[in-house]
């Protein structure tokens, strides 16, 4: 396996930094950037251009990551050439949040296949139903395949993502990876580092991703009133005080979720994934000392079950613009605690997402996660 990478500031003056991974010939491609070069075609042409024979999978952000740290307004190319690993890339429209399941299931029959091993997905970060999505994915694939991903990002406004396959670039499609070969290495690790307080609210009405009462009172009035002055800044805001899922025996599912918007004629709060009906929700808060450490668990927890190889490696990474808010001129800290773990041969990249897409902390289910750092780790065995 062997990885290459070059970074785009500027579309008129980098494209020719392209060139510099023509000699890898790679077959995939994984491109992550702002979301104004994904507007511009100029991107897509080039990279149409530079190389036609490769698969070209990314989407846009809230900030891009590397092995040298978080970079914002630029757009990392990583190429790749795998030594006898395979892989498939397939797309699938999604016209609003409730054709979602449909969406992920359309998805998912593209890839029935005995050899499959997993799944790397990436979906629009507005207007969907992350978790209804991975529904429809794990209805056609079942729920032992690894499933890891994210929700494309706009630097947190909420407003307008972009995903890009060999069809180009789009503001309705899914892309999935699937990948198989038997001398794949795939592992992944996902973990937050937020802290609860205050105390829990039940759920009293809420539709999929609509939460719309807690304890029986508009949800939006309770969660002002927890903000208090950061209330007049939602739903931007809302980033930094995400709800923690709990159980009707309120116990913790191991989710997040994030506000995407605010609803103030009906006093709603709509949540990036659905909300348990029957549970409990907690507010969040974190330090930048927690969410390094969260990082760190989960590289720790991708390389627990990985077998030792020589040659190069990916990580890919998908944290949660929320943390990057958090953590302000800090944010580097967590993506420099993820590379001394998976090491110098492991190639970083990946991005800043409105939602991650993996298993949960010492959990096999795959699910929807706001808040985490969610790492695929990827390597071929000798």
């Amino acid at each position: 396996m062997k990885i290459a990478q070059v970074e785009l500031k500027n579309l008129v003056t980098d494209l020719d930094k392209l060139k510099n991974l023509s000699e890898l010939c790679p077959q995939l491609l994984l491109v992550f950037g702002y979301t104004e070069h994904f507007a511009n075609p100029a991107l897509n042409s080039a990279l149409v251009s530079y190389f036609p024979d490769a698969q070209r999978v990314g989407c846009s952000t809230a900030g891009e990551i590397t092995t040298t740290g978080v970079s914002e307004h630029t757009t990392i190319v990583t190429a790749i050439r795998f030594d006898s690993s395979e892989f498939k890339v397939v797309t699938a429209d999604i016209t609003d949040m409730e054709s979602s399941f449909d969406a992920g299931k359309r998805l998912a029959k593209q890839l029935h296949s005995p050899e499959l091993r997993a799944l790397f997905v990436l979906g629009q970060g507005v207007n969907i139903n992350g978790s209804a999505m991975i529904e429809g994915i794990t209805s056609e694939l079942g729920t032992s395949l690894p499933i890891t991903g994210g929700l494309a990002g706009d630097n947190g406004a909420f407003v307008k993502t972009y995903t890009l396959s060999n069809a180009g670039v789009s503001t309705t499609q899914l892309v999935g990876i699937g990948f198989s070969g038997e001398k794949l290495i795939l592992s992944q690790g996902s973990f937050g580092g937020w802290k609860p307080f205050g105390p829990t609210r039940k759920v009293t009405k809420c539709i999929g991703n609509v939460l719309y009462e807690l304890d029986g009172e508009s949800a939006l009035a309770v969660y002002k009133r927890y903000l208090g002055d950061y209330a007049k800044d939602l739903p931007g805001s809302g980033l930094l005080f995400p709800f923690e899922m709990l159980s009707n025996a309120r116990e913790s599912l191991g989710q997040i979720r994030t506000i995407l918007g605010v609803n103030e004629l009906d006093g709603s709060l709509i949540l990036a994934g659905a909300i348990n009906p029957e549970g409990y929700l907690r507010l969040m808060h974190a330090h930048t000392n927690d969410l390094v450490d969260g990082a760190e668990t989960a590289a720790n927890a991708a390389l627990a079950s990985t077998n030792n190889q020589n040659g190069q490696a990916l990580g890919l990474l998908v944290s949660c613009v929320g943390r990057k808010l958090v953590m302000g001129g800090r944010v580097d800290e967590e993506v420099e605690a993820v590379q001394n773990i998976l090491g110098n041969n492991t190639v970083l990249c990946g991005f800043y997402s409105n939602g991650e897409i993996g298993p949960g902390y010492q959990i096999e289910a795959c699910s929807l996660h706001n808040q985490t750092m969610t790492i695929t780790y990827l390597a071929e065995s000798d």
